[in-house]
């Protein structure tokens, strides 16, 4: 078998050489001891839109413009290769053309040994513009989402699924007196109360486990000892696969908001303190307009024995009624003063209540149906205040049907309570009064029939015992009081 000849096997490797160069993604020049172009891959003809023949052979001043030789001080690079054997470190250059944007590209000069002696050096050049703007982009977003988290008024921070705290806004350093350093790598639930760490851990741990964003209170512990109620949502933070890599927790502090509702409450109680107030001074005024005109007539010397006796009567009424509204007050503000419980059947105290108001109920031709349960409903309560407060509603509901109709009562067991309904077909509540139904003082019967009171005390007997009183009422079609029950 013939060998092949050297000249053969030499165009053989400078085709290779030449094909392993255009592969290449990189621009790249090999440049020899005097700065000339060497050789030249495909990448760096296409992007300088140069052809080889006025690019080989050429000195490195042709190809390359002043402001990269000089910016960059390439020629000196180069030597410095050539004298140290030692490749150069990546660099970045950038550069703009006329009527061009500008481009930037990553640079590294090597040495290319042959034959034991660097006769050559290879510069690698590429093109990383959108590399860079999409770096540059990036970290404009972070600094960006960076400025808005420290400039929060609201408490940021994040922490892995663990609860280790990662992120600590200046918000939080503000309010905690804790500088980021101090609370990094800490748990959570550290700087919560005793109290409510166990909350806090659970919480985090089904965010862990793929639940979505929780809402809590939790008092948060500040440098100074004091406690700070915070309201938090906690959200879960995903990675690239929509694994929850941590938890992101933004507090708000509750304190300003804390005493905007006391002193609305404050308020609130002034203004229900006014109405009152005034509904005393209205009821208790009439029985003493009456009381006082009839103890007048009394000072006279001529009048009749009947007429003495009448005025002696109507003094009686007035007082017997200013007596009547101060019970009825004591009772509203003081309704625990009977505070003996005991087990009751609550069927049975319905049923009995009912018996007390079925003749008035056959007079004023009310028909009375109701539907309870056929088992004992047992609960814990007084059964004189429980009497008082199911008389006034069954009253309450008479009184709205004054040409008849019909009271129904119903029962209905549900998981823990007990709910008793009593509904009317009167003329109803219009939707505006409706809310007013239990203030103090405040009554749709006609001047001088009840004092306003009634629901308010059944409202404050309920409350006591643990349930619930809510109306529900159509005007021109009636009403329904459902009075709610913890049992047994």
């Amino acid at each position: 078998m013939q060998k092949p000849s050297s000249s053969r096997s030499s165009e053989h490797y400078k085709k290779l050489y030449a094909t392993l160069l255009d592969a290449i993604p990189s621009s790249v020049l090999l440049i020899d001891r005097d700065m000339r172009i060497v050789s030249a891959n495909r990448n760096f003809l296409e992007k300088s839109r140069r052809s080889l023949s006025n690019t080989i052979g050429h000195q490195l001043e042709k190809i390359f413009p002043p402001a990269i030789l000089d910016g960059i001080k390439l020629t000196g690079q180069i030597r410095e290769v050539f004298e140290k054997n030692k490749s150069t470190t990546g660099k970045h250059m950038r550069y703009q053309a006329p009527g061009v944007p500008m481009r930037i590209y990553y640079y590294r000069i090597l040495p290319f040994p042959e034959n034991g002696e660097v006769e050559s050096a290879m510069l690698l050049l590429d093109d990383v513009t959108e590399q860079v703007r999409l770096g540059e982009e990036v970290r404009r977003i972070e600094r960006h989402l960076a400025s808005i988290v420290e400039s929060a008024s609201d408490i940021v921070l994040s922490t892995d699924i663990e609860g280790r705290i990662w992120t600590w806004n200046a918000a939080a350093r503000k309010l905690t007196g804790y500088s980021e350093y101090e609370v990094k790598g800490n748990f959570f639930f550290e700087y919560c109360t005793a109290g409510q760490q166990k909350e806090v851990k659970d919480l985090f741990a089904s965010i862990k486990t793929g639940k979505k964003s929780q809402m809590a209170e939790w008092d948060l512990i500040a440098g100074h000892g004091n406690t700070i109620s915070v309201s938090w949502v906690l959200s879960p933070m995903k990675d690239d696969s929509l694994r929850t890599a941590g938890i992101v927790a933004v507090g708000r502090d509750l304190t300003e908001r804390r005493k905007f509702e006391a002193q609305l409450f404050q308020s609130q109680k002034l203004a229900a303190l006014g109405v009152m107030a005034g509904g005393i001074a209205h009821e208790v005024r009439n029985p003493l307009a009456i009381s006082s005109s009839a103890a007048q007539f009394l000072m006279d010397d001529d009048i009749t024995t009947e007429f003495r006796k009448e005025c002696a009567e109507k003094i009686q009424t007035g007082i017997q009624r200013a007596s009547n509204i101060i019970e009825n007050l004591l009772r509203f503000a003081r309704p625990s003063e009977n505070s003996s419980v005991a087990k009751l059947n609550l069927i049975a105290l319905l049923k009995d209540t009912l018996n007390l108001v079925k003749n008035q109920a056959s007079i004023q031709k009310i028909h009375i149906t109701f539907n309870l349960l056929k088992e004992p409903v047992l609960i814990i309560g007084n059964g004189s205040l429980l009497q008082q407060v199911f008389m006034n509603l069954f009253l309450n509901a008479m009184n709205a049907m004054q040409d008849g109709g019909t009271l129904s009562i119903s029962m209905e067991r549900l998981a823990n309570e007990v709910a008793v309904g009593i509904a009317d077909t009167g003329q109803g509540i219009p939707e505006t009064e409706i809310d007013k139904i239990f203030d103090p003082f405040y009554t749709t019967s006609p001047v001088g029939k009840g004092t306003g009171l009634g629901l308010s005390i059944s409202y404050s007997i309920i409350k006591q015992h643990s349930g619930t009183i809510e109306l529900e009422s159509i005007e021109g079609k009636g009403s329904t009081f459902t009075v709610k029950l913890p049992v047994m």
